[in-house]
């Protein structure tokens, strides 16, 4: 995608040379003297980033930023200034721009700054994917659609300023977690450390040293200090995915790491005070936990101040034409493909099913056809099962292969068994991802040699999921039977 760039400063010289810089970078870069023609620009086409002088005739930066802001949230924009004017730069941050560049400027900085700025944009953009509704304190609300995009950037504009908790809703595969990073890298805090914790995926009696740290002896396998999370994101963003999964005991701990911003480790008699923004996320019915006395109302409102809500892909089906368009570039760009789109019927299909591994799971149908699909365009005979109501081919090919296995004696022995890969690395020609590939078809090869073409036995063994390991063959053109 070929970005554009406006640059807008008075200063014909500087105007020049940042425009040169960037158009070197492959960005497509327009110019404008003021203001003025800044904003009359902007309305007229369509930029993705700015880059905006403080102090101009006509307008200001500060008078254009909002003007432009006011029309398309979407656009970037970074501040150049003067050290004397670095007061107007930092405003200009509270007021929507991304960052600010100090004069004289140079290149390499200019060059970084803005591709890291359109790398948040990016992040934005695919936020539209998730659609989420952002409610106000008042009872309005932003609605936020893929072919809306406007409300979108609205929505993260106006959460990524601030520091209140964000509370993020929705069923598994909507898109929680981009949400959340698009709130920190479009934030004031985008310098600093986005942490994850998958909540639902820690042990009840390792959480409160995940979230805290322990001390060296805290307990039996503590063999050194451990910094937590909450002190590793200092400066930064937390995001606690699945929170309703933790316990009742738990969340009187983490209410007052919340309310106090200070907690004490594991085995420790001194506080740490962190300075941390939190994002959390679930896909749990917390009013109900509530109700049920699993989880703590006061928590839920330390939470809640802003919820974001994602909707179901059932509730938004005029979406999945944007989706799938999207997913069919994504794929063609890691597989190196060209397919065009998706036939009526296949579409048909693809707007008729429920989604209810949602957006995760569309994704999945289209990686799949991609896969099997040896034509220009999607069709249904490369959709799996589940939308077609067939048997998917790779699965019949299997099951009558996994019928008449009978299990070698090595296996049932327990014997260990050796599997030697044909894989050898050539220096001379060190690309990762073609390096990659040939490993796993090797390995897969050999794999299949040691079970005898069995697929049951070498997903087993070779601790891959029976679905990935057919997928793969799939992709590579190994016939299973060959090995039998």
């Amino acid at each position: 995608m070929m970005f554009r760039v406006l640059v807008v400063d008075d200063d014909a010289d500087l105007r020049l040379s940042v425009a040169s810089a960037l158009s070197e970078s492959n960005y497509t870069v327009d110019q404008a003297i003021h203001g003025e023609e800044a904003v009359n620009r902007v309305r007229a086409g369509k930029y993705n980033l700015v880059l905006l002088d403080v102090n101009m005739p006509h307008m200001t930066g500060l008078e254009a930023l909002k003007e432009i802001k006011a029309h398309d949230p979407s656009i970037i924009v970074i501040v150049l200034t003067a050290f004397s004017n670095i007061r107007d730069a930092i405003e200009a941050t509270r007021n929507g721009a991304y960052n600010y560049l100090e004069k004289p400027i140079k290149a390499d900085n200019l060059v970084y700054l803005v591709d890291k700025a359109l790398k948040a944009h990016n992040l934005v953009k695919n936020i539209s994917l998730a659609a989420p509704v952002f409610k106000l304190q008042n009872g309005s609300e932003f609605v936020g659609q893929s072919s809306e995009m406007k409300r979108i950037f609205g929505v993260i504009d106006k959460l990524s300023q601030v520091d209140t908790a964000v509370l993020i809703r929705g069923e598994s595969g909507t898109g929680k977690e981009l949400v959340a990073q698009a709130l920190h890298f479009n934030g004031p805090r985008k310098e600093n450390r986005f942490v994850t914790v998958n909540c639902s995926a820690i042990p009840e009696n390792l959480i409160e040293s995940e979230f805290f740290g322990h001390e060296k002896g805290a307990f039996t396998g503590a063999d050194q200090r451990k910094i937590g999370k909450f002190q590793y994101a200092d400066g930064g963003t937390l995001f606690l995915d699945e929170i309703g999964d933790i316990s009742a005991g738990m969340q009187v701990k983490l209410l007052r790491a919340l309310q106090t911003k200070r907690f004490t480790p594991v085995g420790a008699n001194r506080e740490i005070e962190v300075d941390v923004r939190i994002v959390a996320a679930t896909n749990r019915n917390l009013e109900e936990m509530i109700r049920s006395g699993q989880f703590r109302e006061d928590l839920f409102y330390r939470l809640n101040v802003l919820p974001v809500h994602l909707p179901p892909l059932r509730q938004r089906k005029n979406d999945i034409d944007h989706l799938v368009r999207y997913f069919i570039e994504k794929f063609n760009q890691q597989q190196r493909k060209q397919i065009s789109g998706v036939s009526d019927e296949a579409m048909e299909l693809l707007r008729a099913h429920a989604w209810p591994g949602n957006i995760r799971e569309l994704e999945n149908v289209i990686e799949h056809a991609f896969v099997i699909e040896s034509e220009d365009e999607i069709r249904t005979s490369s959709l799996p099962g589940s939308l077609t109501g067939r048997k998917d081919l790779l699965d019949e090919e299997s099951e009558a292969m996994d019928a008449d296995e009978v299990l070698s004696p090595e296996i049932l022995s327990g014997a260990p068994l050796s599997i030697e890969t044909g894989f050898r690395l050539d220096i001379n020609h060190l690309d990762f991802q073609a390096n990659k590939e040939e490993f796993e078809r090797q390995f897969l090869i050999s794999a299949l040699k040691a079970f005898k073409g069995r697929i049951n036995q070498t997903a087993l063994h070779a601790n891959i999921p029976k679905k990935t390991l057919l997928r793969k063959l799939e992709k590579y053109g190994i016939k299973a039977k060959e090995y039998s």
